[in-house]
């Protein structure tokens, strides 16, 4: 299978999650739903299940990773992971900064990403070796010279487990700004090369599979605390960054103060 032909296939998935989950956004839950569930879990649900049966019917042998419905083959060399609706808390207060993440996997490694605002229909797509594109077209992420120019974005400072927080808040004090809110749409931002810096704990690959190939395709690099790359052993701790070239400087931020702090 070329990764080409996974593209367009990816780019059908998307399509089909956007056109699922539009009706229910902004939808009054108290008049306009009768279901028990919520406008968020039924615009999830539909939109899980629109790609699901894309899949089975045009990849019958990979394996389907989803939030709603579970895993299906999820041995197989080639695994989907979906998650329609990524920043859900955005989504519930009618904020358009939510995301569709559809995700190709082979043997273990997120060979393909998509990141959809299907409202502002905004798309990134990015594949190995084919750099990532916004609407069609070539993005970059941009250069930064010091950490003091750079912007960092993070979605809320309540997910940070453990001490983590504290690691967060120091790289912050040498940054320009902070922007907080945002999920997968920070990513997306880092790879147009709007945003420099996301930092992010308590993360699973499911969270983080369609992410890597956008923004490494975009010149970025995506990796743990530690500045290692990310895998299905990773701890959740995340950096995305436009510049590669500050990599150090954000690492030695982040463990600053490290000396005598002990975990517990």
């Amino acid at each position: 299978m070329r990764l080409s032909d996974d593209l367009a296939l990816a780019h059908a998935l998307a399509d089909a999650a956007g056109d699922a989950i539009r009706p229910f956004f902004r939808a009054r839950y108290d008049t306009e739903f009768k279901a028990d569930a919520s406008p968020v879990t039924e615009a999830d649900r539909a939109a899980e299940s629109a790609i699901r049966a894309i899949l089975e019917k045009e990849r019958p042998n990979d394996g389907i990773i989803g939030e709603e419905y579970g895993a299906t083959r999820e041995d197989a060399e080639r695994v989907w992971i979906l998650d329609p609706i990524d920043g859900t808390r955005s989504f519930i207060a009618g904020r358009p900064i939510f995301g569709s993440l559809i995700a190709l996997s082979q043997a273990g490694w997120p060979v393909l990403g998509i990141i959809d605002q299907p409202i502002a229909r905004e798309r990134w797509a990015g594949a190995a070796g084919l750099g990532t594109t916004y609407n069609g077209s070539p993005v970059k992420t941009r250069a930064c010279r010091q950490l003091s120019d750079a912007i960092l974005a993070s979605t809320a400072p309540q997910l940070f487990p453990g001490c983590t927080g504290e690691h967060f808040s120091l790289l912050a004090r040498d940054c320009r700004d902070t922007l907080w809110g945002g999920d997968c749409y920070n990513y997306a931002l880092v790879a147009s090369g709007h945003v420099d810096l996301v930092v992010e704990a308590g993360l699973k690959l499911h969270d983080i599979a369609a992410l890597v190939p956008v923004v490494e395709g975009a010149g970025g690099r995506m990796c743990d605390w530690s500045g290692d790359p990310l895998t299905d052993a990773s701890d959740g701790r995340v950096i995305a960054l436009g510049d590669p070239a500050r990599l150090d400087d954000v690492l030695e931020a982040l463990n600053a103060g490290h000396e005598g702090h002990h975990h517990h």
